[in-house]
């Protein structure tokens, strides 16, 4: 058979036009968005509030939010049948405890309310006990309970002092090991309630760094204990008290080693506590389990690797001594291990080039876990379940959505939250086995089409050595391919804190605002950020930022092969670890980027804190040339773009001393750049400096890359 190609490829031609006309007429057809609509009120048939499920009240009963004249109120729908009644505050509170006026208040479930401290300083990080009969909390560094029938109080600590605190973190704890979620809480409750484990914290050898207050007519300087790499740490003692009972046992470890601690696992029925510790270089990991009545311990588990091995967030164990369930990534990616009560592996049970997310739920009398992973793809989150026995995971969720699940406290049924970038949040019940009982909620609005809304794309970008990654790509409304866009990147860019996931992003607010004025809005992950799992990660050992910010130029110049990019106008924002990206790509990728803001910028990570930094980098006198080689100073002369520098006055995380060492650098070598400054200021900036910052933002972008006034709609908003 003879085949006209000519007349196929004419046929093609017109088709391909006329649905290019035909697509460019129906978009012509929808509705715009209107200054006020954008900022103020967006028309809420776009997009729906839908009820948000809050929990499970019992394993055949969940908690759902729905929003009456405006606020939410609780109900509670049996799965079965989708019946709902009010729930009763039983159903939806727990007891609580709070500091109010610096004393501590204890609130039952059902709403009553008793004062259980009536003194003039202030307690701290108040903490029920597993059985509601105790509370426990800090006092001036030192360690304290108070039992909530009686009011009697017990002290168990008497050292306390501005360098000594017990159940007090750190700052280096606190930032970077237990967590700020903590709120610099360092004790931790047996599940019998009657022990509490502690760290204690000698803070005098480490280094004083100075934040200056400019308030009032003189100032005052604000000293906080600030180990930098290469610094004396804390030194650290992990005890434990018996509740109601003076005296402490410590643990059996010499706190004048160079060492660190992780956060503490008390075994299920209370007779032992496992202790997390790591040597300086952290690239070896003990687990010790340590006798409450002694202190003695002994050794359960150890890894190792070339790098540097991370903490362990949690522990599950079995009932009945059957074991503990861990989560490592010593073999590249994090998958699940079952362990015994001496260490020794039972089953891995799960592996594979993916990685696992949470440990959701263990069915032990099925078997089985439950949990999170990223295997179908790196930016969508999935449920699976797997057998104790080993055998491949069992996909529970639907679909190519990014799942947020929440499980039933049997596990017999779990409500998942998903989307994907092109779809909005939607909400199903469904079963143990994956079967779809219900839907529960759709955002997406009555009148979501009729909109000309911006659409944002998942793409992947290849780096000069091979490696495939995500970045999420947001062309212009009216997109025309033959026309030259200015780009706007944001950036964050850490290790293992991904940014590009497929899940749904409200294309209103500022995301359809800079579509209508004409820029590409893309966000890109590098290979640290976790979708190639530890194996990415250790691309950055010793030379942290180095590897990302060449990902990210190769993201850019990947951009740039589809011929829409105005070369000109590359901009780059971020904050921190992305105000760190930001800079560098002003200096080191200066041939690309253009112009960026970088906000509160570690320029150096010699200034930065010992703990994060040298698990990276190892100690500047260890590895001397790659601190040079990952310094945004080291490459200040190459700065030809716009960059504003942004930073707080008293930034306690990453010390103004940055930004002020970069900026002298700048002014030596007479290079032009932007600073703008918020006095008293953190770690970021709420109130009336974040409406002053983004104000800022929003005209650098009209001045710098749309070269073109500022629409007055914004005067008379920002007012």
């Amino acid at each position: 058979m003879r085949i006209n190609l000519t007349g196929i490829a004419l046929f093609a031609t017109a088709l391909a036009s006329s649905i290019s006309v035909s697509a460019q007429t129906a978009a012509a057809q929808q509705k715009k968005l209107s200054f006020d609509q954008v900022f103020n009120k967006a028309p809420k048939e776009i997009i729906n509030q839908i009820p948000m499920q809050r929990g499970w009240a019992d394993d055949t009963h969940f908690i759902e939010s729905r929003f009456e004249d405006g606020k939410p109120k609780p109900y509670t729908v049996d799965v079965k049948t989708g019946n709902a009644v009010p729930s009763t505050p039983a159903q939806v509170n727990e007891a609580s405890v709070s500091v109010r006026n610096k004393d501590v208040f204890y609130k039952d479930a059902d709403g009553k309310e008793k004062q259980l401290t009536k003194d003039g300083a202030e307690e701290k990080n108040p903490t029920l006990s597993p059985d509601g009969s105790q509370v426990a909390f800090t006092r001036n560094n030192d360690l304290y309970s108070v039992e909530v029938a009686s009011g009697k109080e017990i002290r168990y600590t008497n050292d306390g002092s501005d360098v000594i605190y017990n159940g007090w973190a750190s700052w280096v704890y606190y930032e970077e090991i237990l967590g700020r979620a903590t709120r610099y809480k360092a004790f931790w409750w047996s599940p019998d309630s009657k022990r509490l484990a502690f760290m204690r914290f000698d803070d005098s050898k480490v280094p004083v760094f100075p934040i200056y207050n400019s308030e009032g007519q003189h100032g005052f300087l604000e000293n906080t204990r600030y180990p930098k790499p290469g610094d004396k740490n804390p030194e650290v003692k992990m005890g434990i008290v018996n509740t109601n009972a003076q005296g402490i046992v410590w643990t059996d470890f010499n706190e004048k080693d160079d060492q660190y601690f992780g956060t503490p696992f008390w075994m299920a029925d209370s007779k032992t506590l496992w202790v997390q510790w790591m040597n300086r270089d952290q690239n070896d990991l003990i687990i010790y389990s340590v006798t409450p009545a002694d202190g003695k311990k002994r050794v359960i588990y150890e890894e190792k690797q070339k790098t540097w091995v991370d903490w362990f967030d949690s522990m599950y164990f079995l009932k009945n001594g059957q074991g503990f369930i861990l989560t490592s990534d010593k073999t590249g990616y994090g998958h699940f291990y079952y362990m015994d009560l001496n260490g020794k592996l039972k089953k891995q049970l799960t592996s594979g080039n993916w990685r696992v997310g949470k440990l959701l739920q263990v069915d032990e009398k099925a078997g089985e876990i439950f949990f999170t992973a990223r295997k179908e793809a790196t930016t969508r989150y999935d449920l699976y379940r797997v057998s104790l026995k080993g055998g491949e995971p069992k996909r529970l969720t639907f679909g190519n959505y990014d799942h947020n699940v929440s499980l039933s406290p049997q596990g017999n049924y779990f409500i998942t939250t998903y989307s994907n970038l092109q779809t909005p949040v939607q909400t199903a019940l469904l079963d143990r086995n994956g079967k779809l009982l219900r839907k529960l909620g759709d955002s997406k609005g009555s009148a979501f089409a009729e909109y000309q809304l911006p659409k944002t794309e998942l793409v992947n970008y290849k780096t000069r050595d091979g490696l495939t990654l995500p970045m999420t790509v947001t062309l212009p409304l009216n997109f025309d391919p033959a026309k030259k866009y200015p780009v706007w990147i944001s950036i964050y860019g850490g290790p293992d804190a991904g940014s590009v996931y497929d899940r749904f992003k409200s294309p209103l607010g500022q995301t359809y605002w800079w579509a209508q004025e004409g820029v590409i809005q893309v966000v890109i992950d590098n290979r640290s950020a976790g979708h190639l799992g530890k194996v990415g990660q250790d691309y950055i050992y010793r030379q942290l930022g180095k590897y990302e910010i060449e990902d990210y130029v190769d993201a850019v110049n990947f951009l740039k092969t589809k011929g829409y990019v105005n070369e000109s106008k590359v901009g780059i924002t971020g904050g921190s670890f992305g105000g760190y990206i930001s800079a560098m790509a002003l200096t080191y990728a200066a041939d690309v980027f253009t112009h960026g803001v970088a906000n509160f910028t570690p320029t150096d990570w010699a200034l930065y804190d010992t703990h994060y930094t040298e698990r990276f980098m190892d100690t500047p006198q260890d590895n001397a040339e790659g601190y040079k080689l990952t310094s945004v100073l080291t490459y200040a002369d190459k700065l030809k773009g716009t960059l504003r520098i942004v930073h707080g006055t008293m930034d306690d995380n990453v010390h103004m001393q940055n930004s002020i060492q970069l900026i002298n650098k700048l002014q030596d070598l007479n290079k032009h750049f932007e600073f703008m400054l918020y006095p008293g200021e953190r770690h970021g900036w709420g109130g009336k400096k974040a409406r002053h910052s983004s104000q800022e933002n929003v005209r650098f972008m009209y001045q710098h890359l749309l070269e073109k006034p500022l629409p007055a709609d914004f005067n008379e908003y920002w007012k």
